[in-house]
């Protein structure tokens, strides 16, 4: 006897190469696990408890591959002074840009962050988000990078998501290694992630590689770190420049190389081969009023898997809505309907390196997110609208 089954329901299961869809179907769960998906005519069994969805889709449920969720205070006075004419060097210079995150970070404790962080998740977990992956990165000093995963652990616990924690202190560089670069790489590497691996704390390790950020020497430095550590590995990176970020972290077997504004073909072709994931942040795109974009045809000619993240942080995407995502990878970046439902569903498991989810098939986790549309590009198509009606984790 199955646990739970979901029927009268139409099904986008993501199985094959598009959105895997099948109408009047059922989803059958035993365990936590899927046990059953099909047409609801073959159901092969009883339940104890039988959800009749109405008619609603069941996708699998959504995946947030690249947030920072965890941080200290806000830049919305900063937005408000570059609208007002300021440049961003006389706001760095006045003590903004990431560094005015890293103080209010440091400045605030383990309660504190978990209490900001927790509206921001219940935002997109009511959207249907499931899986949420959050990294550190503004705190630039072991304590209050440990301080951060800390809080995404327990966000994990005290809501129902699945929180995957990334350690990002290769993000910037603090003021007290101001102008020796390579040493806070070196520090990163040797204390800063043995440190997040013995305590539990980091499922990931990432590097921001870009020509204003960490250079292929420093950035390998931390990579080899996280693999003695026995962590995988990610890449922001080609953000502002093509700096080889693509080419490096496909050298590096890296799960995914994030931004890729500026990435060039050969690169990307390079991470394809390599089983990397391209992650696609539209809303710094938007935000930061960049004209550049990934190259997607180039994406498409080799056949490299896309995923779409909000990369919601303070300076750069203050963003809570992977529905909006939806709609600006297929506006800004021309992602059809199938690549942008893809991309936050069986790619954004991809690049977390979690083959359990993203797709609905027997033997996953049971992640459904459940929405009253006619059609799956619904979710692509309205902005500011959102039709989630229910959520699954784990088959509850």
């Amino acid at each position: 006897m199955f646990d739970r089954v979901w029927l009268h329901a139409n099904l986008a299961t993501m199985e094959g190469e598009g959105l895997g869809l099948l109408e009047d179907g059922a989803v059958a769960a035993k365990d936590g696990r899927i046990a059953w998906v099909g047409p609801r005519a073959a159901l092969p069994g009883p339940a104890a408890e039988t959800v009749d969805c109405g008619g609603a889709w069941i996708l699998p449920g959504l995946i947030d591959c690249h947030t920072h969720l965890v941080f200290g205070g806000d830049r919305a006075e900063e937005f408000e002074r570059r609208l007002a004419g300021e440049d961003y060097a006389a706001i760095l210079k006045s003590g903004g840009g990431i560094l005015s995150t890293m103080r209010a970070t440091r400045a605030a404790d383990e309660d504190a962050l978990l209490a900001a962080a927790l509206p921001r998740a219940e935002a997109l977990m009511a959207e249907g988000v499931t899986t949420i992956e959050i990294k550190s990165g503004y705190g630039l000093d072991l304590e209050t990078e440990l301080r951060q995963l800390r809080a995404a652990r327990r966000l994990g616990a005290a809501l129902p998501v699945s929180v995957v924690t990334t350690l990002l202190a290769a993000h910037a560089v603090p003021p007290e290694y101001s102008g020796r670069r390579a040493d806070y790489a070196r520090h990163v590497a040797e204390h800063i992630v043995p440190a997040a691996a013995e305590a539990g704390l980091a499922d990931a390790v990432d590097v921001f590689h870009d020509v204003i950020a960490f250079d292929d020497a420093e950035t390998a430095l931390v990579l080899e770190a996280a693999r003695r550590a026995g962590r995988p590995v990610k890449l922001h990176g080609d953000q502002h420049a093509d700096a080889g970020s693509a080419a490096l972290g496909a050298r590096h077997g890296v799960l995914s190389v994030d931004h890729l504004e500026h990435a060039n073909a050969a690169g990307l072709a390079a991470m394809a081969a390599a089983g990397s994931v391209a992650v696609l942040l539209p809303s710094a795109t938007y935000f930061l009023r960049e004209a550049a974009r990934p190259d997607i045809a180039a994406m498409r000619a080799a056949g490299l898997r896309m995923a779409v993240a909000t990369d919601c942080n303070p300076g750069s995407s203050p963003a809570l809505s992977l529905l909006l995502m939806l709609n600006m990878a297929c506006t800004l970046y021309r992602l059809t309907v199938a690549e942008a439902l893809r991309g936050v569903t069986v790619h954004a498991a991809a690049a977390l390196g979690l083959a359990d989810r993203g797709r609905l098939a027997p033997g996953l986790r049971c992640d459904l997110a459940l929405y009253r549309i006619a059609r799956p590009a619904e979710l692509c198509y309205w902005m500011g609208r959102n039709p989630c009606i229910g959520r699954v984790v784990e088959g509850r």
